[in-house]
């Protein structure tokens, strides 16, 4: 190779460095931002993920001629009755056997006592009073790290609450004016931005959408499978406890092991400790079937990208944000592989018109992408 090749090599390599230095800079600036706004990012980001659940039924009513506050109130409402119906499907049976519930709860630990005391492990009573008179002693001396525990936790329940009602009031003017979004974005735009980046978010909806359908699918199969399984066993609360497994599958890693150590709570306090186990091998084997199979599958038809690339995006978001990692993960990575694909097909024919669609406020399309509220 002439020195003049290996100099035009070495420039070239040296500006490709520069760029992607210059890149992954604007990613951890970014990223430090949306860490310092998590307070209303989180909501935002929450708003948009009942925004793709609740958008359907608002479009239907808006092309039947309902006005948009109307269709965006009346499906808002329904909503917060269907999530109160849910809870008192849950609540209500669990309270009506919470005296069988209880007895069953004794009988176990009696069982416990009985089965420790047996071999091999052999521990008599007065072990068990002992043990019981260290652990009461060490919650003594841990009582002022507990308070702060307490409080920490009570902040957290009022955080999360707040989330939910900023949520709530964000979907609901998402519901009512993200029709407006794009038309609105289009106008503010110079140039080919006014092109590129509303086609760009219209994807980006579409993908969100695909998502949150897929999860609900695998949430669906979860509840169903499990329920089924519980009901062979004659297990009780069947229905409460195959509606809380779908909704758990909303919240990654945390849903499962919740909606999982209920289920076989109940099973060992009313079917005895076999059948506890059969339930937990049960839900182990669903849970194995949902992260390695279903999950992938569905999620990669629907989004599309590779079942591998789902489960190494999961993998990663979870190692580095815990379960808020997690449940982003896979979205953000649809939405990276949206940008890519739309910036690849520029780039091989950049002369290529690319008009995007601008709904009406009266008619949205099936994709409307949903933004904030900015309706100027």
């Amino acid at each position: 190779m002439s020195s003049t090749k290996s100099a035009a090599a070495l420039r070239t390599a040296a500006r490709v460095s520069a760029e992607s230095l210059l890149v992954l800079l604007m990613a951890a600036v970014t990223l430090w931002l949306v860490g310092r706004m998590w307070s209303i990012v989180w909501p935002l980001i929450a708003a948009l993920f009942l925004t793709t659940l609740t958008w359907p039924p608002v479009r239907f009513l808006r092309r039947h001629g309902w006005p948009p506050a109307l269709a965006a109130a009346t499906v808002t409402v329904f909503f917060l009755l269907s999530v109160a119906g849910i809870v008192a499907l849950i609540a209500v049976p669990m309270a009506s056997q919470s005296g069988e519930l209880a007895d069953g709860v004794v009988d176990g630990i009696g069982w416990l006592r009985e089965w420790a005391a047996g071999p091999p492990l052999n521990i008599n009573d007065t072990q068990i009073t002992g043990a019981l008179d260290t652990a009461v002693a060490r919650l003594q001396d841990s009582i002022g790290s507990m308070v702060t525990a307490l409080a920490t936790g009570l902040g957290t329940v009022f955080n999360g609450v707040v989330t939910a009602f900023l949520a709530l009031f964000l979907m609901f003017f998402f519901l009512k004016d993200g029709p407006r979004f794009l038309p609105w974005l289009t106008r503010q735009l110079p140039g080919r931005l006014a092109t590129d980046i509303p086609v760009v978010a219209e994807r980006g909806w579409d993908t969100l959408g695909a998502f949150v359908r897929s999860q609900a699918f695998v949430g669906l199969i979860d509840g169903a499978l499990i329920g089924l399984g519980l009901w062979i066993l004659d297990v009780p609360l069947v229905l409460p406890l195959a509606v809380l497994t779908f909704v758990s599958a909303f919240v990654p890693i945390i849903g499962a092991l919740f909606a999982g150590l209920v289920a076989v709570l109940i099973a060992l306090v009313s079917n005895g400790p076999t059948d506890a186990l059969i339930v937990l091998a049960l839900i182990v084997v669903v849970q194995q079937l949902e992260g390695n199979v279903f999950q992938p599958m569905i999620q990669s038809r629907g989004l599309g990208l590779h079942a591998a690339v789902i489960l190494l995006a999961v993998t990663l978001g979870g190692s580095t944000a815990g379960i808020v990692g997690s449940l982003l993960a896979v979205p953000v990575a649809a939405l990276i592989a949206v940008v890519w694909n739309y910036v690849r097909g520029q780039l091989e024919d950049p002369h290529r018109e690319t008009e995007p669609d601008e709904p009406s406020a009266d008619e949205p399309p099936a994709g409307a992408p949903v933004g904030a509220a900015a309706t100027v």
